[in-house]
């Protein structure tokens, strides 16, 4: 093994979920030259940023919890987000993370020069490293709805992931722009606060599955704490019903076609059963097919819309005017406050960061066409560069958390591979990127995400972005490296690789 490899360098953009758990995986791996770049003051990425009222995750939280750091106090099955945060900050303090972390450094360039990656800041700070991981998260660019007269609103605006927290909320007429997981989330606290008057645009119906969030009483975390056998068993069986949940949406089976259409009933019993107007109803059903948009959980968002003052608004908006909303029916509705619940750019990735691979190739020269990654990490032109939760990762129906703590592993066994001198560099040859995307599209069309919805989960061509396959398809996928899909591959290693073909299903 080349001694001048034992010890590679390693710059991870983003210190929230992912960024967090690489680290620490590395760390495990005996790869300790790590350096943590985190644009803000303070860790936890997302759940750092979004603090609006309500904000919870949608994944139960055993299951939102690092595979190495079992938590037995969260304090209910969706943790609120604040708990969350405080969870990432722990495990950050617990691993001695701060050593290694730079805050308040925010990436604008990374080119690859003489065998290493040259890491520029905003601060007009230098690093160099071996690798380079981005974890900056796949939603944590903002997304604005283009609707004329926006910026002449006269009150405050503020979008969901930026809330102000500075703004007086009670006695107000509020606007909601969106309906989906933020949305349903921030909807029934603003309904509920004092004399308000909540005015919802819904822009698409949203499927909602009832959810019941069960407070953890002090009995049951000293039970957690005693036997953290009980913590596996809750986080694997929440882990079960969303792998299934999620082959139903991708799977031609007859069984899980089944289970889809189970799923559908369920969600349009949970509507009537709990919305009886049937006017409201109607504005409240999805015309397109369950599972097409990422789906709501929530126990909430129904009683809400059924109170006095509760406003569901579906004409089009057609302007914002200083004091409030024109639709297209030419109401005007008045308005104090503006809240867009509008969503992230979900294909921003990385940028707007310049990424500048070998001979100055650019990310958005290779995503001119199509936005693809070899296993969602790895690109040709870039070598030693990993995207995390990448293209095509199977985020939005599963747990991002253990998406990401298997991406690390199969980051770590390529950089093993390049310990060893296996691989002379760890870059992805364009023809595997190829096979590996055409082997993919054949899948993607059969799936439920492109069964004709509009949604963040499809490219600028229809295409799904996210996973078309099984969980357990794509974790046999993430657990052996072929290392002839590589350039520079060593004759031992290539008599040693190991081959894997994406599941039929």
């Amino acid at each position: 093994m080349n001694t001048q490899r034992q010890n590679p360098s390693v710059v991870i953009i983003g210190a929230g979920m992912t960024g967090i758990g690489l680290a620490i995986k590395l760390k495990l791996a005996g790869i300790n030259n790590i350096t943590l770049l985190e644009k803000a003051g303070s860790v936890g990425g997302t759940w750092r940023e979004n603090t609006y009222p309500g904000v919870a995750c949608d994944v139960p939280s055993h299951a939102y919890t690092y595979s190495f750091a079992p938590n037995p106090d969260w304090s209910s099955f969706f943790a609120p987000g604040h708990e969350i945060c405080a969870y990432f900050q722990s495990v950050f303090d617990r691993y001695a993370l701060a050593e290694h972390t730079y805050f308040n450094e925010e990436v604008t360039r990374c080119h690859y020069e003489r065998g290493r990656w040259q890491v520029e800041t905003a601060n007009d700070t230098h690093f160099e490293a071996d690798f380079l991981f981005s974890a900056t998260g796949f939603l944590h660019r903002p997304k604005y709805p283009e609707i004329p007269g926006l910026e002449n609103f006269a009150g405050p605006k503020m979008h969901s992931a930026r809330w102000d927290h500075s703004v007086e909320l009670k006695r107000k007429k509020i606007g909601v722009i969106g309906t989906g997981s933020s949305a349903t989330q921030i909807i029934p606290e603003l309904i509920d606060t004092e004399n308000t008057q909540v005015s919802v645009f819904q822009r698409t119906a949203q499927w909602i599955v009832h959810t019941d969030n069960k407070p953890y009483s002090e009995s049951d975390k000293a039970k957690f704490r005693a036997k953290p056998s009980r913590i596996e068993r809750v986080k694997n069986l929440s882990l079960y019903v969303f792998e299934q949940g999620t082959t139903a949406l991708t799977s031609q089976s007859l069984f899980y076609r089944t289970m889809h259409k189970l799923f559908a009933w369920n969600a349009v019993r949970h509507l009537k059963q709990k919305v009886k107007n049937p006017e409201l109803r109607k504005k409240l059903t999805p015309d397109y097919t369950f599972g097409c948009k990422r789906v709501v959980m929530n126990g909430r968002f129904y009683d809400a819309m059924q109170k006095p003052n509760a406003h569901l608004v579906t004409e089009k908006i057609a302007k914002v005017v200083p004091n409030g909303i024109v639709t297209a029916d030419g109401q005007h509705h008045e308005l104090d406050i503006l809240v867009m619940a509008t969503g992230f750019d979900s294909t921003a990735f990385m940028r707007p960061i310049s990424l500048e691979g070998r001979d100055g190739i650019t990310i958005n020269d290779v995503w001119r066409k199509k936005m693809v990654a070899y296993r969602s990490m790895c690109l040709p032109g870039f070598p030693n560069f990993f995207l995390t939760l990448g293209p095509n990762s199977p985020v939005g129906n599963y747990s991002v958390i253990a998406i990401s703590e298997k991406q690390a592993d199969y980051a770590i066994q390529l950089i093993n591979a390049w310990q060893s001198g296996a691989l002379e560099t760890v870059e992805v040859k364009r023809s595997a990127l190829d096979s590996w995307y055409a082997k993919l599209k054949g899948k993607l069309s059969h799936t439920i995400w492109a069964s004709g919805c509009q949604s963040w989960y499809l490219d600028a061509d229809g295409d799904p972005l996210t996973w078309p396959d099984s969980w357990k398809a794509w974790t046999r996928m993430m657990k052996t490296c072929n290392l002839d899909d590589f350039e520079h591959v060593s004759v031992q290693a290539q008599n040693d690789t190991e081959t894997y073909s994406l599941a039929e299903s």
